[in-house]
């Protein structure tokens, strides 16, 4: 159902939708909650391609060809051969479809397996029960927390730090599956 490819620049126009949607960007990127026009998505692009210590990919739908999100592996660390694991599905009709399960357990292999890393980290907002779930079955390991990191919704709470190390990493799970 679907397929990893690199984001290309002619590949953003959903995110101008994306990042005007309150509910899409909730728990997101930050940086999601300041921009707005194409010109600020025009230059987050450039940043992005430009970074070399990012494994970025898009999220395509492979019947459809639609661009439904990002995800990969940003802050790679050659010397400590560790990363930090983000996803973005911005298309909510795509949202509790197991897509992030699959999306996730595809990021680790090319972490593991292409970049040789030995530890792959996230953060996630405590309020991303849909999130925490995803980071939970596909392997991740609740490390600890960062007090009153987020501010959402006039209020602070906490990030929760969640980690796989390639020792404890099973491979692919949904090879079997249409996904």
């Amino acid at each position: 159902m679907i397929e990893l490819k690199p984001l290309l620049k002619n590949n953003v126009l959903p995110f101008y939708k994306w990042i005007n949607d309150d509910e899409v960007i909730k728990y997101s990127l930050p940086l999601f909650l300041k921009i707005s026009t194409k010109d600020e998505i025009n230059k987050w692009y450039k940043k992005l391609i430009e970074n070399n210590e990012i494994i970025n990919f898009g999220i395509f739908l492979k019947t459809t060809d639609e661009l439904i999100g990002y995800a990969g592996i940003c802050d790679i660390s050659e010397i400590n051969k560790s990363g930090e694991f983000y996803i973005f599905i911005g298309e909510k009709k795509m949202w509790g479809k197991g897509i992030g399960t699959v999306v996730t357990e595809q990021i680790l292999k090319i972490g593991f397996l292409d970049y040789k890393l030995n530890r792959i980290f996230l953060t996630v907002s405590e309020l991303n029960i849909g999130g925490i779930k995803a980071y939970e079955n596909a392997g991740f390991k609740f490390e600890g927390q960062l007090r009153q990191a987020c501010y959402r919704d006039n209020k602070y709470h906490d990030k929760l730090i969640m980690s796989m190390l390639k020792s404890e990493w099973k491979g692919i799970k949904t090879t079997g599956n249409n996904l």
